[in-house]
Formats: structure tokens, C-alpha cells, sequence
């Protein structure tokens, strides 16, 4: 039986072609972004002037300006105003937490349709000072004539106006997340061909469903951008080993720009809804959000070794696995985001692994290995990209559009998120 009182429909979901950093969205922000998208969404079932019972979404890079982002969002997009929203943050995780947070209401009874979703631009980064010019801003405002207000400035230096912008640094390791993963790799001893082989599948999968039409009616047109602009249809796995090594630039580092996930600007939205208010709008229901779970890790080794900073999903999948009396194996697809091909690669060896689900897991077996050929059979994110917090809302509609065409069957949706943590669900038709 699934976890939630009441089932949890999965109507559908909408997003913006995704862009590489500095191309196409390079003069927009999360919420003109994150806007676009919910009102195509608004647009696409007939939402404009409905009052639903809430809206969650978030970014995980954003100025302060944007510190109401979904409402703001919201108000902008058909809603009928009433309609209430807040802002959630979990790093790569942050719409599926969305979307998890809006199920439960949902189930409870406590509402009856919501929309989940994300946005996230690596365009548009806050640029920060250091603390002297900071304090030499605040102490001239709070200045009472002309004088104080003059009197701060005489402070400033040259050096003190070299400005900052937000990264992808681990605050506590003070590596990257691809600093992290070239560990990982080499912990669990990661070729680079390999991790090229499967980039190279994910810009093929990619480029076939967009051919054949797929992603037509999930992507609206958006500032003159209709595909994402990433996918490489061209490329190959020679191409693919052609590339220098991003993170790790001797001999041994294994992780490139052509393995990874590229810098992304973009949003993605979902729809949930009860059974009831689906059915009372005429909504078809794709597939039902049944199961979820987080995880994290001592990846700073506070108690003993230090764990690979992307592995959290390896302990939050078989947790939910648990819950819903299934094994690794009872699932007709997998969609496990790409945020490197390694990260990838080294979840599914864990579980595989006798001795990692033992010690780590706390498990008397493995989970076993997976149909490789169920694996995000759509692309994902090294080929489509990755606008961090709309990673979430873009799997959980791509995964439950291909449960309808299917007509039956279950997903995993499986992602890793900075600072150690995992989020995982399922959805089932």
C-alpha cells in the first residue's frame, strides 16, 4: 500500500527549454523564468482565475530581491491571487521536495490540487562584497547629515570593491561538487570510458525523444529558445574522450565538461491534484505520486570516514524500497539524475555491492543491479541540462508522461543534492 491515506495524482508538468549558461536566458532570472513556466502550465489545463491550495517552489541560486520567489511567481501567472505560496530550498532535491511536501498535504486531505517547481540560472548570480565594504555601506546609511554619511567612504580601498559570486563549493570541505565526485569515482574505481559511455547514451536518448516528439507537448517555447540547447545529437564517445579533464587536471582525473552536467538556466512545474478534483475538471491523471524519501551522509567524516558527498540516494532508495515492500528490481524505468556520469555509475555499484549494503546500509544482501536499458530512457541531465532546482519537477513529468503512454507500470526517481542529501520517490500507474 502506498504511504500516502488518499491517493496523489500526477496530472502533468510543463517546463522551459533548458539553456546553457549565457545563451539564450542570459538577460533573465529565476522569476521571470520560474513565471514563464507556470503560466504555460496555467495555460495548458485551464488554471487561469482557480484558486488552488497552494504552490511550492524554489531556487537554489538566487538574489535577495527574490526572497518570495513562488508567490511573486504566482500572482504573476492566472492564479486567482488566493492562492497561497512559499519558497523551499534543498539544493538539486528542491522541486521533487516540493512536490513531496505538496502530495502529503494532498493526501491528508488538507488541499486539493497544488504546483510544484523550480527554476534555478547560472546567469544570473548574486555578486557580493566583503565584509569592510559592507560595513562601510551600512554605517554611511545610517549617517544622520551629510558628513557621516561622507565620513565611511574615506575607508574604502581599492581591493575592498573586488567582488564575490556564489559557487558550487562544499562550505565545509571547501571542494566542488565535481571535486567531490572525482573521489568518488576513484573510491569506486570509475573508468572514464565508462562515464563517457553513458553521457554518450544520455545526449542519444535526448535527441531520439525529441525527435520523435516526445518533449513537444512537456517544453513550451520560451524567449526564442525551443529545444534545449545542450543536447548534442552529434556527439560520440571518441569526441566524448577528447576532452580534458574539468576538476581532477592530472593524469588521473576522469570527470569532464562532456561527462557532467553543464551550468543551466531554466524552470519546470507539475501539477498535483486528488482523484476528485482531477475528475470534476475532466483532467486525465498520468500517474500517482505513491512513495518518497531523503537521505544524507557524513560526507566531512564527523564520525569516522568520510562518505562520498553524492551517495545519500544509496541509503534513501532501500529505505523506501522497504516501505513499499519492493525490491530494486520491480521497476519498468529509472530515472537517476546525471549530475556527473560518475555519480551515476558509483550508486548503482554500491548497490550492487556486497560489502558497501552490508557496512554501510546495514543490509544482509545487496539490492542488485538494474536493466540498464530502463535508465532514463528520455535523456537526462548531462544531455538536457541542469537548472538545479527545476531538476525534480522535470523528472517527475517526464516520468509520469511515460507511465501514461505505457498505460501501466512504476518509476524510481532517484537524485542527489549538495551538502550530502538524497531525495527519492516513486510513481506508479
Amino acid at each position: 500500500m502506498p504511504d500516502f491515506p488518499r491517493r496523489v495524482a500526477v496530472i502533468g508538468g510543463t517546463r522551459i527549454p533548458f539553456a546553457r549558461t549565457n545563451t539564450a536566458y542570459v538577460q533573465l532570472g529565476n522569476l521571470e523564468m520560474l513565471t514563464g513556466t507556470m503560466k504555460a502550465l496555467v495555460d495548458k489545463y485551464d488554471l487561469r482565475g482557480e484558486r488552488l491550495g497552494e504552490v511550492a517552489a524554489g531556487a537554489v541560486i538566487k538574489h535577495s530581491r527574490h526572497w518570495n520567489l513562488a508567490r511573486e511567481a504566482t500572482l504573476a501567472s492566472g492564479l486567482d491571487p488566493h492562492t497561497p505560496a512559499y519558497d523551499v530550498t534543498r539544493a538539486c532535491g528542491t522541486s521533487l521536495t516540493a512536490v513531496a511536501q505538496l502530495a502529503h498535504r494532498i493526501a491528508l486531505g488538507e488541499i486539493e490540487a497544488a504546483i510544484a517547481g523550480g527554476a534555478d540560472s547560472a546567469s544570473d548570480v548574486p555578486i557580493t562584497y566583503g565584509e569592510k565594504f559592507q560595513r562601510i555601506v551600512l554605517e554611511s546609511a545610517r549617517g544622520k547629515n551629510f558628513g557621516d554619511r561622507i565620513k565611511p567612504w574615506l575607508r574604502l580601498r581599492p581591493e575592498d570593491l573586488k567582488p564575490a559570486y556564489s559557487g558550487a563549493t562544499e562550505p565545509r570541505t571547501g571542494l566542488t561538487m565535481g571535486e567531490h565526485c572525482e573521489l568518488m569515482a576513484k573510491e569506486w574505481k570509475i573508468g572514464r570510458r565508462e562515464q563517457d559511455e553513458l553521457a554518450y547514451a544520455s545526449h542519444l536518448k535526448a535527441a531520439a525523444a525529441w525527435r520523435e516528439g516526445f518533449y513537444n507537448d512537456l517544453v513550451v517555447p520560451f524567449e526564442g529558445l525551443a529545444v534545449d540547447n545542450n543536447v548534442r545529437p552529434d556527439t560520440s564517445v571518441e569526441k566524448l574522450a577528447g576532452l580534458k579533464p574539468a576538476f581532477d587536471k592530472s593524469p588521473s582525473g576522469t570527470l569532464t565538461a562532456g561527462n557532467s552536467t553543464p551550468l543551466t538556466d531554466g524552470a519546470a512545474c507539475v501539477l498535483l491534484a486528488s482523484e476528485p478534483w482531477a475528475r470534476s475538471r475532466g483532467l486525465p491523471i498520468q500517474a500517482y505520486f505513491t512513495y518518497y524519501a531523503s537521505a544524507a551522509v557524513d560526507f566531512i567524516g564527523v564520525n569516522g570516514a568520510r562518505e562520498g558527498l553524492l551517495m545519500a540516494p544509496t541509503y534513501a532508495v532501500p529505505d523506501m524500497l522497504d516501505r513499499a515492500h519492493l525490491k530494486l528490481q520491480d521497476f519498468d524505468i529509472y530515472e537517476i539524475h546525471e549530475a556527473f556520469a560518475a555519480q551515476v555509475l558509483c550508486t548503482l555499484k554500491a548497490w550492487e555491492s556486497e560489502e558497501y549494503c552490508r557496512t554501510q546500509l546495514g543490509r544482509e544482501e545487496p539490492l542488485g543491479s538494474i536493466d540498464r536499458g530502463k535508465l532514463n530512457p528520455k535523456g537526462s541531465s548531462i544531455a538536457l541540462g541542469h537548472p538545479f532546482a527545476a531538476t525534480g519537477a522535470r523528472i517527475v513529468a517526464t516520468l509520469a508522461k511515460q507511465l501514461a503512454a505505457r498505460d501501466s507500470g512504476r518509476g524510481l526517481i532517484s537524485i542527489c543534492a549538495a551538502g550530502g542529501m538524497g531525495v527519492v520517490a516513486i510513481l506508479e500507474r
